[in-house]
């Protein structure tokens, strides 16, 4: 096998980098194009398996991306679909580094956040293009290591011909130029001390590139004053890290009014509203003007448990076979809302109350459960219900239904305002629910819902003694003045009694 040399980095006049190609990435970034779209990357920036890289003095978010690396063979302009692959010569390992901090002075170039010394090495060796199928491929990211980008080629938004033959439209492809093909879900940020190694081959692992590796030093020059400085901020580290959970974040994020970022559900407020039920929480709701705030129609794998968590949103839309075809595989919007649910968190779907599919079956519902969350809640059916049904943490759901979710649903967003079961709920809502139904409480009225709640429960307490002494309810339920007075005496002594055990 021919091996990536200094020539086949000299052979290069110009480096074309696709910016979203896999549909586990596009997930990710919670937007998938249309057409492909492209960035240049500087030939200075590629180098050879086994070299160092710098992240610039000052950066913090030096990121990678495993690619597979098309290597132009003979000049292509103009050309179709059916002739582009024959203009491929060879295909190779790459990995496409960047630094974040520079994006905002790039203004979508990626010229000096993409275009360092370094930035693009390949390698180290070179597949035929000839004797492999490009759907066939497979690519794998190492970092320290750990397998963190593993994912194939027989879904990409744009196959590796489209991109030849889209490109010759309007330039010409010349003899060793390289096209970066994308990446899939699992980029991340490297530091210095860091080796990356990427490899690619077919899904058979007859054919191997072997692995590209590159290790991360830091840099000690400064940049100058005269020129745009490194800056990071927190959208900068999700994009990095691929995830706010995995840039270190708050992962609740505000989603308009109403939501806001941060735990807004502290220990003592959770403990409050599990000390009671939601037909108590829904008088409260009603007397502040909210009627239309529970999620109905639903039942309970747990009827008996009472569940009090911060709402993650999930939305499905109608089926349509070609947008299923971009959004409903790899890591899509389904597996991305299981895989980012956190502890005691519900996670919340929006099916429209559709059910004649599943939205959830058991092994993403055991995924959920393992994360930590507090309970699935979908306006959809269950597949693997018996299951799930088993399982400790709740499932509310429409009804079971064995049919994959394919047959009428895409899954297509997250964290994002949805409906379900004929209410509106955003990320960061409250959610109570208990064998008398499930309630969606705006976080900026719970602790006073709660008090309020509690001191009504009391006073029904109160009540239903007296009711069982005999006394009728005229007056009583509600209180008038006299038996107002009686209950103020009641609560001294309960109050006492607390206070003396």
């Amino acid at each position: 096998m021919e091996k990536v040399n200094e020539d086949t980095l000299a052979a290069a006049r110009k480096v074309i980098a696709v910016h979203i190609n896999y549909p586990s990435r596009a997930a990710q970034r919670g937007r998938t194009p249309g057409q492909p779209s492209y960035f240049l990357k500087p030939s200075s920036s590629l180098a050879v398996s086994g070299s160092t890289v710098e992240r610039p003095a000052g950066c913090e978010l030096l990121g990678y991306e495993g690619e597979i690396a098309l290597i132009i063979g003979k000049p292509a302009r103009r050309v179709g679909l059916e002739d582009a692959w024959s203009h491929v010569a060879a295909i190779t390992a790459s990995n496409d580094l960047g630094v974040y901090d520079l994006r905002y002075a790039d203004k979508g170039s990626n010229l000096r956040s993409k275009g360092g010394d370094g930035f693009t090495p390949v390698g180290p060796g070179l597949i035929a293009a000839d004797m492999l199928d490009p759907a066939g491929l497979r690519i794998r990211t190492w970092h320290n290591g750990t397998l963190v980008q593993d994912d194939t080629t027989g879904d990409l938004l744009f196959p590796f011909a489209r991109l030849v033959a889209d490109l010759s439209q309007l330039l010409t492809l010349q003899e060793g130029d390289i096209i970066l093909t994308g990446t899939p879900a699992g980029a991340s940020v490297a530091t210095p001390g860091d080796v990356l190694e990427v490899e690619v081959g077919t899904v058979d692992g007859s054919l191997t590139t072997g692995r590209l590796v590159t290790r991360v030093e830091e840099g000690t020059t400064p940049f100058a004053a005269f020129g745009a400085g490194p800056q990071a901020d927190d959208l900068q580290r999700e994009e990095a890290y691929g995830s706010r959970e995995a840039a270190g974040l708050p992962t609740v994020e505000d989603a308009g009014a109403g939501a806001a970022v941060g735990p807004v559900l502290s220990p003592e407020l959770k403990a409050k509203l599990e000390s009671v039920c939601t037909a108590t929480l829904s008088s409260q709701l009603r007397k502040r003007g909210l009627n239309n705030v529970s999620i109905d129609g639903l039942t309970a794998t747990r009827p008996e448990k009472r569940v009090v968590g911060l709402a993650r949103t999930l939305r499905y839309v109608p089926n349509r076979e070609d947008l299923f075809k971009i959004h409903g595989g790899g890591f899509n919007a389904q597996k991305k809302a299981i895989d980012s649910v956190n502890e005691g968190e519900i996670l919340v779907m929006e099916a429209r109350g559709e059910k004649g599919t599943g939205t959830i079956g058991d092994i993403l519902a055991l995924r959920a459960q393992v994360r930590g969350a507090a309970a699935i809640i979908t306006d959809g059916g269950v597949r693997d219900f018996s299951a799930v049904a088993a399982m400790e943490m709740p499932t509310y759901y429409s009804n079971p239904h064995p049919a994959v979710l394919g047959r009428r649903h895409i899954p297509w967003d997250t964290d994002i305002t949805i409906a379900c079961g004929g209410t509106t709920v955003q990320p960061g809502d409250i959610i109570v629910a208990d064998s008398d139904g499930i309630l969606v409480i705006p976080p900026v009225l719970a602790e006073e819902v709660a008090d309020e709640s509690i001191v009504q429960e009391r006073e029904e307490t109160f009540i239903a003694e007296m009711v069982e002494q005999g006394h009728s309810v005229d007056g009583l339920y509600p209180m008038n003045a006299a038996w107002r007075r009686k209950y103020e005496e009641w609560e001294r002594e309960w109050e006492a009694g607390r206070s003396n055990d």
